[in-house]
């Protein structure tokens, strides 16, 4: 008899975590039925953050209205627990809640609505923590729809995207400051990026929000802009803007770091909610999986931090995966022992089109190595 750990993140588009944790369980049971399967969905501050932190913690979940990323209506939903409230800013501001990609005039205001309802709640329950989890986003404007929900203003508008900030002089965040004083916001981010730069947010995620080449330099431009005026020029005023998480979905996290925000880990604040380091230090193997294993996985995801989580606890780590680019060597370092690809098994068609039966006969057949 072995006992599996199964910790998967959602695999993007597909499956969500609790559905891919099912799965993997499910194949597994079929070929090693008297195996002892624990189920630890995972989420590293994105799209499932709330979701996978309900499931561990229990708590109330309050739905609140608020503007998405181009203007519709949507309702977000912020978990209320004993000791923080928590929000997921994937539902205000992700890829997954618009229709159009339009990451020039998409909007983080819905964000700042929902953490200025969070705030409003932590004060009315006595807990002294809202946790905002980023990762996901359509937008690409620096935190300024989320200040500017929170009472922020500057001489251009805050809430039409990182276009309008072209230009942008002058800006007096003390209302946003004061909106938030008294509750600890913490910034549970998915990434360490900047801001700007080489490796900074609009570079490295613009392209999947729909910023062609152009459009990435002249983006990273206007957020320069932005820093200088809600920051200052100095080199010492800007740090900010050059601290890891800074460019969290978007800029979020800039946003969250002007507010006075701790910037954490969302994989390490989620695996301590889960109590993940006990349960893998129980079981014989863990099991993680994502939609896309390759060379980001290492940057604050899921996979990276469960497989850190095994090796602290000398558990071995394999990872089930839609599809596996990372090779041998940089899978070991990353503490994975294999990693196994829908796409290897089915074909990416059939992976696509019928992901949930696609993640069981994967791990059936993976089942078959790992189990004693």
């Amino acid at each position: 008899m072995t006992r599996v750990l199964v910790a998967p993140d959602k695999f993007a588009g597909t499956l969500s975590a609790p559905e891919a944790a099912r799965a993997i369980a499910a194949g597994w049971a079929r070929r090693a039925p008297d195996d002892v399967l624990t189920l630890a969905p995972m989420a590293d501050g994105g799209p499932g953050f709330v979701d996978v932190l309900h499931a561990s913690l229990g708590g109330d979940l309050v739905p609140v209205p608020v503007r998405g990323p181009l203007g519709e209506p949507l309702v977000v939903t912020l978990l209320v627990t004993d000791d923080a409230v928590h929000l997921e800013s994937a539902q205000a501001c992700g890829l997954a809640v618009t229709d159009g990609r339009r990451p020039l005039d998409a909007s983080t205001t819905g964000v700042g609505q929902a953490l200025a309802a969070g705030v409003a709640l932590a004060r009315e329950r006595g807990v002294g923590r809202v946790v905002v989890g980023l990762g996901g986003s359509a937008t690409n404007d620096g935190g300024a729809g989320l200040l500017g929900a929170l009472g922020a203003v500057a001489d251009v508008p805050l809430d039409a995207g990182p276009a309008a900030l072209d230009g942008v002089t002058r800006v007096d965040l003390a209302p946003a400051r004061d909106a938030v004083a008294g509750v600890d916001v913490v910034a549970a981010t998915d990434v360490t990026n900047v801001l700007l730069g080489m490796f900074g947010a609009t570079r490295t995620f613009g392209p999947q929000k729909g910023l062609d080449e152009d459009q990435v330099l002249r983006v990273d431009r206007v957020l320069d802009g932005w820093v200088d005026a809600a920051c200052g020029s100095t080199p010492a005023e800007r740090r900010v803007a050059d601290a890891p998480g800074s460019g969290a979905a978007g800029g979020l996290g800039l946003g969250l770091l002007l507010l006075g925000a701790e910037v954490r880990s969302g994989i390490e604040l989620v695996a301590e909610a889960v109590g993940l380091p006990a349960l893998a230090g129980s079981h014989d193997l863990v099991i993680s999986g994502e939609g896309a294993f390759d060379h980001s996985s290492r940057s604050g995801k899921v996979v990276h931090g469960v497989a850190s989580v095994a090796a602290a606890a000398a558990r071995p780590c394999v990872v089930l995966a839609g599809r596996v680019t990372v090779g041998s060597r940089e899978m070991r370092a990353m503490g994975v022992e294999s990693a196994y690809a829908l796409t290897d098994l089915v074909g990416e068609t059939t992976a696509m089109a019928h992901p949930y039966e696609s993640l069981v006969h994967l791990a059936e057949r993976v089942a078959r190595s790992w189990t004693r």
